[in-house]
């Protein structure tokens, strides 16, 4: 008879939460899609490629200055100096790029989250986990990223 009961319970507890999982409005967003039509990563990865090139143009200035050197001890010296120098230049564009996206990603997630809220969504999920359902909000949300 307890299990009855516990059995019941259960099942009315499942039932209520088919109920709550019904009123829920949810939302989905290809947040992939908002990110590559983003103005904000787009200026970033064009700022990024030129120094990139900045960067490359520089490692050929420093071939011919390398190839200069008269001795192999001069070359092997100003190798290790120019190799140094390069791995401080590829840091700095390396973390100033990632904190910089991370300022534009968490901006998009607000955006996602406050679009979401106004138009009367409890809960959203990013377009690729979900196979079915779900009010699509990319376009919404691309509109107002720009």
């Amino acid at each position: 008879m307890k299990k009855t009961i516990l059995t019941a319970a259960i099942i009315l507890g499942l039932s209520g939460m088919n109920a709550a999982f019904a009123e829920t409005k949810i939302a989905i967003v290809d947040v992939q899609a908002v990110v590559a039509q983003s103005q904000q990563v787009k200026a970033l990865k064009k700022e990024q490629q030129a120094k990139i090139q900045d960067l490359e143009k520089w490692l050929k200035t420093v071939n011919e200055d390398v190839a200069k050197q008269q001795t192999d001890e001069g070359k092997q010296k100003l190798t290790k100096k120019y190799n140094a120098e390069f791995a401080k230049k590829k840091e700095t564009i390396v973390k100033d790029y990632t904190a910089r996206l991370q300022v534009i990603e968490k901006s998009i997630s607000d955006t996602i989250a406050q679009q979401a809220r106004a138009k009367g969504y409890d809960m959203v999920i990013s377009k690729g986990m979900v196979l079915y359902g779900g009010d699509d909000i990319t376009a919404d949300i691309t509109k107002v990223v720009k």
